[in-house]
């Protein structure tokens, strides 16, 4: 109503009209801007399963979308051919930190090592099958894990790590 001339203020017939109106193309906008989204595997959420099934990926609905969605990219990453690069990007992307991969020619086989997260990252299952699904079958490949060394920890009494597990010092926060 506000951008209509000022005769039509206080016209009921016109406000109900606009009101009317407004919902309306809100609504459509509303419907356009879920549709656009699932043009995009980073917000599409009905469309993952179509999207699971051009990359080869099995789907399995019962993950959240946002794990779908990390397998989706990791394997539009490692679409083309393969290279050291494309390996890292698509560890990185399970391990949400830095990783090195380290090329052993002669034996056919190369190392995946994990320098920017302690332990074990979470999905290892699946990004073991994302390697499997993007590496020539020729090559094998092992996974290296970084933890905590002792001397690391020897700055600290024996009662200060008292109050942590084993896992917690090998991998986890200490404060």
């Amino acid at each position: 109503m506000t951008l209509l001339p000022d005769y039509y203020k206080g016209n009921l017939t016109m406000e109900e009209l606009q009101s009317i109106l407004s919902t309306d193309i809100n609504s459509f906008a509303s419907s356009l801007n879920k549709t656009i989204d699932q043009c995009f595997v980073n917000t599409a959420t009905a469309l993952l399963s179509r999207y699971e099934k051009i990359y080869g990926i099995e789907v399995d609905v019962s993950k959240s979308d946002e794990f779908r969605r990390e397998r989706i990219r990791a394997k539009i990453r490692g679409t083309g051919t393969v290279t050291k690069q494309m390996i890292v990007d698509v560890a990185k992307s399970y391990s949400n930190g830095e990783v090195e991969v380290i090329e052993d020619n002669e034996n056919y086989s190369f190392r995946i090592k994990f320098v920017g997260t302690l332990g074990v990252p979470a999905n290892m299952a699946d990004l073991t099958l994302t390697i499997e699904e993007i590496k020539p079958a020729h090559l094998s490949f092992t996974f290296e894990y970084v933890y905590r060394t002792h001397a690391e920890l020897s700055h600290y009494t024996h009662a200060q790590l008292s109050a942590y597990t084993h896992a917690q010092l090998r991998e986890g926060v200490i404060s």
